[in-house]
């Protein structure tokens, strides 16, 4: 696989429920069936069936078919989807400010590209990192609304605490990148336009945009460079 694509596994880690599932059959190192890996996270076979396969898509786990009961022959039932950990390494502890993530996107963009057009490239990668994100949040919901919470759920995942205005307006009371900002801000800014612009695009949300905050504004609160409008 690409960096994108191990970028976007990464992210996906970053849902708790998923990574109570990944961690669950990480620990067994064997075949596990939906409905263990259902009671293991206390949740539905059917949710639990989604967020298996999206980590199948991912390429996190890989799949197999077996008979759970030990029967064979005749009456003994169709074999059941079962799921391993995929030989693949990831670091599913990531600190409050997300640093982590920012340096595998920054490293990804950078690594091949010395000029003048790094940051084009930092913001590509941010931006296709929140659309794999903001694809998980519609393929859970069809309605407007669902992709809208599921998106936000996702935002306060990373941490940057959106938050409703009176006007209608979404800022991001938490900057998850504050302190690499304060040297390189324009990057950080660019990053997390794009990051975000890219999980709105991905669940679909096109009646929503993002925008620059006001410097004043930001500092104020010591928010994030961006807000979400419409």
């Amino acid at each position: 696989m690409n960096s994108a694509d191990d970028l976007g596994a990464v992210a996906l880690l970053a849902e708790p429920v998923r990574q109570r599932l990944y961690r669950y059959l990480r620990d067994r190192r064997e075949p596990v069936g939906r409905e263990e890996a259902a009671r293991s996270a206390g949740i539905s076979v059917k949710l639990a069936a989604f967020h298996l396969d999206r980590m199948v898509e991912a390429g996190l786990l890989e799949v197999d078919y077996r008979r759970l009961t030990g029967r064979v022959g005749p009456g003994a039932g169709r074999p059941a989807k079962v799921y391993t950990v995929a030989p693949r390494s990831f670091e599913l502890a990531l600190p409050p400010t997300r640093y982590a993530l920012a340096a595998s996107m920054m490293a990804t963009a950078l690594s091949g590209d010395t000029s003048e057009g790094g940051q084009a490239t930092l913001e590509e990668v941010a931006g296709e990192v929140g659309r794999l994100l903001g694809t998980d949040a519609r393929k859970q919901f069809r309605d407007r609304h669902g992709r809208r919470e599921a998106a936000l759920r996702q935002l306060e995942q990373l941490g940057f605490e959106p938050h409703a205005r009176g006007s209608g307006d979404l800022i991001l009371r938490n900057c998850v990148f504050k302190e690499l900002s304060e040297s390189h801000r324009e990057l950080v800014c660019g990053m997390n336009a794009a990051l975000v612009r890219g999980l709105l695009a991905g669940a679909d949300l096109r009646s929503l945009r993002v925008e620059d905050r006001p410097v004043e504004e930001r500092l104020a609160d010591s928010g994030c460079c961006v807000r979400i409008v419409g």
